[in-house]
């Protein structure tokens, strides 16, 4: 395990009125007594280390002369981060850029108390080079899927490509198509949009809130029926924290399976009781929640062409999907 050096810091900021307004993160990026780019300044407010008047802000609040923002840097980390041969199927690649396909279980980077196993230990093997835009603990890493969610991540070999990818994401540019298995039935297609911020409940889990939070929008397709679930098709706008997960849950139809936003056995307590026992055995096949990013698409940022990736569903996942077809509609 790295060592852990001692010493957090903690800067405080009161905005003047003959400072340069704007966002908070571009704010304090261009701070004389704040030594932090504008990326980490983001990812700090993310992990509710920056507050504005004692309250969790978003990237996009706007500063206020008067604002006092207190921000906590937590102590830096001695990265001894080392490459593992652990089996990862690659379904796309050249020398600037890869797509894996990431099991469910498996963590994409290393953070405190877990260090080994994820997925960037086996970028780190697989192959020789890397981005080191997020460093070391996030070689390669352009976009996250949640531990227990399934499927197609990017992967950039150098920072400019990692730089040109992330840009891409934020302007909404590569399209990123996910498989999720519902609890009940949806209406129709159609579209959430609702803000996302910190649980005010348990700091960490998400919810859809009106508290620091960012718009995200889901798009949903129904692609098939069964007796009591819906499979859809889901399509990302803006990639926020839990970001499907979380809508879905908040329109009523938790993914299934899901234990942290009310998946597994809480939206199952309301079911008929003679679907009880099935869905039981539902959920003994579906250890995680049933979501997958089944495709990516996006136009490269380097060679201009179009490139389309797309995999298939986990085993359990498939296993499932034929069991509720025996089941009948």
């Amino acid at each position: 395990m790295p060592a852990i050096a001692s010493g957090s810091q903690k800067i405080l900021v009161v905005v003047k009125s003959t400072d340069k307004l704007g966002r908070l993160d571009s704010y304090l990026s261009h701070h004389e007594n704040v030594n932090l780019s504008r990326n980490q300044i983001q990812n700090l407010i993310d992990d509710a280390k920056i507050l504005v008047n004692s309250i969790l802000p978003s990237k996009k609040y706007l500063v206020q002369p008067g604002d006092k923002i207190e921000i906590n840097i937590p102590p830096p980390k001695i990265s001894d981060i080392s490459a593992q041969n652990i089996p990862i199927e690659i379904c796309f690649e050249d020398e600037y850029l890869a797509v894996v396909n990431k099991p469910a279980g498996m963590v994409v980077h290393p953070a405190s108390g877990n260090y080994e196993g994820t997925l960037v230990n086996a970028l780190m093997y697989h192959f020789k080079n890397l981005s080191q835009k997020g460093g070391t603990e996030r070689a390669g890493i352009v976009h996250r899927l949640d531990k227990n969610t399934s499927g197609l991540l990017l992967v950039a070999k150098d920072d400019r490509v990692h730089t040109q990818l992330q840009e891409a994401l934020q302007e909404r540019e590569i399209k990123r198509v996910y498989t999720a298995l519902v609890c009940g039935h949806v209406k129709e297609d159609g579209e959430i949009d609702a803000p996302i911020g910190r649980s005010s409940r348990d700091r960490k889990k998400m919810a859809v809130t009106n508290r620091a939070s960012r718009e995200a929008q889901t798009h949903f397709k129904l692609i098939d029926r069964y007796r009591t679930y819906d499979l859809l098709d889901v399509t990302l706008q803006t990639g926020r924290t839990h970001q499907i997960r979380v809508h879905l849950a908040h329109i009523g139809h938790p993914v299934f399976g899901d234990p942290e936003y009310g998946g597994r056995e809480k939206w199952h307590k309301g079911i008929f009781a003679n679907e009880r026992q099935s869905a039981k055995a539902l959920l003994e096949i579906m250890p995680n929640q049933a979501l997958h990013s089944r495709k990516l698409e996006f136009v490269h940022p380097v060679k201009g062409a179009k490139v389309v990736v797309e995999s298939k569903l986990p085993e359990n996942f498939e296993k499932l999907l034929k069991t509720l077809d025996k089941e009948g509609r």
